[in-house]
């Protein structure tokens, strides 16, 4: 395998998986070219009149969609670990002897473990989508077949636009669908919310089949997924587990460490400047997030502030945020639990979006860099503030972009890490993978202090006589280091290259290889 050093100074693969890849060149630089993807052209003629597209079972759909060996296969995630429609599809394809399938979700999670025995035998070849815990660690260990390609919410949606994906088979699971295709996720038994992340698929897949276990006469009103784009309809007992989409990062922190960050991250907001009337926000899942948007909501109540619209994953606190007329809108990208569902269903100003309005890089602009302020998370940060969100230090992949590195161009964007976890340091000489270029991420806010990107300026001059204990990052880098230690290197395969980190335009940022044990 031929390697070229990018932008970053990262050596990357000139091919992974028989495609040609272009390195990362720089925040900005990549121009694309040519025009978009586009699925076939279809004819009404050769569906029924009735617009009853309903098919027995899913191996009936499968065979109807032509499914053969090396296919590329798409599903989505609103169900996050309560989802049983990807386990019920594999196990379907295994059983018509299917082999050598790209597996294209717009995540994996624990629940999907149950693929690794299908990793095995052939028939899923790789895995390109973020991929959490076991899969993770199963492609770290140098297993898979293929190699894994790590792309955000926006890229993924890029890939599809830009013909470097494409999908032959889409599969949707939909909480309420109806026998014409359209299908919604905010209501039905199993109702998840929105289905933004399945949109690409169900405009681009060659062959798109709705599967739902709450089919109802049409029309399915609203439709967030459009039956003029699907193909077959499945009915099943069960889609899964809504309430698995609550997972350990959408609960409050009750660490007194981690609620001092949020109530630094919180007071850094008022402070600089940036909370004030009409602003914008967004704020991840994780227990820090959450609560620093508890507190926020204070403070923005004692100063009589409104914001315009805050960017989900919405959370219960965001939905508090929006009935107590704190917020115009919230513009959800992924509904994170079950009160964000309720929202959704009940209220016009919770309003459900996609990759394509929120994240898309290859479109005429989209909706990050219209925030205010981001608050995120981070398994690592360095020195020279580049993060990563998808190894630890160890030098495992356990974890998955999502809509991470596009939620970085936000016009300030705040990393709300611990200095260390479990005597393991954060704040680090040189990230393990580089997920997050430095010039994007401008504060970073531990327990032990708040650090601003030099960068910026001007939020050094706002912040400046601020009561916040504001430090350079190095300080912060030797405090933790005194008390943890300097971490080893991981010990990796740089023979064995396992997976490839895509930058939000299609171009490679890094390299995740093979770990030593």
């Amino acid at each position: 395998m031929k390697f070229q050093k990018n932008a970053a100074g990262r050596l990357v693969p000139t091919e992974v998986n028989g495609q040609p890849q272009t390195p990362y060149l720089g925040v900005g630089k990549f121009r694309p070219t040519g025009r978009k993807a586009a699925p076939p052209i279809r004819t009404c003629a050769d569906y029924p009149a009735d617009g009853n597209k309903v098919v027995k079972n899913l191996k009936e759909a499968l065979k109807k969609a032509g499914l053969k060996d090396g296919m590329t296969i798409s599903t989505h995630h609103h169900f996050r670990n309560g989802d049983a429609v990807t386990n019920m599809l594999f196990d379907t394809i295994k059983s018509m002897g299917i082999k050598n399938i790209r597996w294209f979700p717009s995540a994996s999670f624990p629940v999907h473990s149950h693929l690794i025995k299908y990793l095995e035998d052939g028939t899923i070849h790789h895995i390109e989508g973020s991929m959490n815990g076991p899969l993770g660690r199963y492609c770290s260990e140098g297993k898979m077949k293929g190699m894994g390609v790590l792309r955000s919410h926006g890229g993924r949606w890029q890939a599809i636009q830009d013909g470097e994906v494409h999908i032959d088979i889409a599969v949707i699971a939909a909480p309420t669908a109806d026998p014409f295709g359209n299908a919604t996720g905010d209501r039905g038994p199993a109702a998840c919310g929105l289905l933004g992340f399945a949109l690409a698929d169900s405009i681009y897949a060659d062959n798109v089949i709705v599967v739902t276990d709450n089919l109802v006469p049409f029309p399915c009103v609203p439709w967030q997924i459009q039956g003029n784009n699907v193909d077959y309809v499945v009915e099943v007992d069960s889609i899964g587990d809504p309430s698995k989409i609550v997972s350990g990062t959408t609960q409050v922190t009750k660490s007194p460490d981690r609620l001092l960050i949020a109530e630094y991250i919180a007071q850094f907001m008022e402070d600089a400047g940036i909370m004030k009337e009409g602003f914008s926000f967004q704020a991840g899942a994780g227990g820090i997030n959450l609560a620093f948007a508890v507190y926020l909501k204070e403070r923005m109540k004692r100063k009589g502030v409104k914001a315009r619209f805050i960017r989900g994953g919405s959370t219960k606190y965001l939905v508090e945020m929006l009935e107590e007329g704190l917020t115009d809108y919230i513009l959800d990208g992924q509904t994170f639990d079950l009160e964000g569902v309720r929202s959704m269903r009940e209220n016009p100003n919770h309003v459900n979006t996609s990759p394509f309005t929120s994240y898309n890089y290859h479109g005429k602009g989209n909706f990050a860099s219209m925030v205010d302020a981001a608050v995120l998370g981070a398994t690592e940060v360095d020195i020279n503030f580049n993060a990563n969100v998808v190894t630890h230090s160890d030098g495992f992949l356990l974890h998955g972009i999502g809509g991470w590195q596009n939620a970085l161009f936000a016009k300030t964007t705040i990393l709300a890490v611990p200095s260390f976890r479990d005597r393991i340091p954060v704040i680090v000489d040189e990230v393990t993978t580089l997920v997050g270029p430095s010039e994007l991420i401008d504060v970073v806010i531990t327990e032990r202090g708040v650090a601003i990107n030099p960068r910026r300026k001007d939020l050094i001059k706002a912040v400046k006589g601020s009561s916040l204990p504001v430090r350079p990052i190095e300080e912060i880098y030797e405090e933790v280091t005194a008390i943890c230690g300097k971490p080893q290197k991981p010990k990796v395969n740089k023979e064995k290259p396992v997976a490839i980190i895509k930058w939000v335009d299609g171009t490679v940022i890094d390299t995740v290889y093979q770990v030593v044990q």
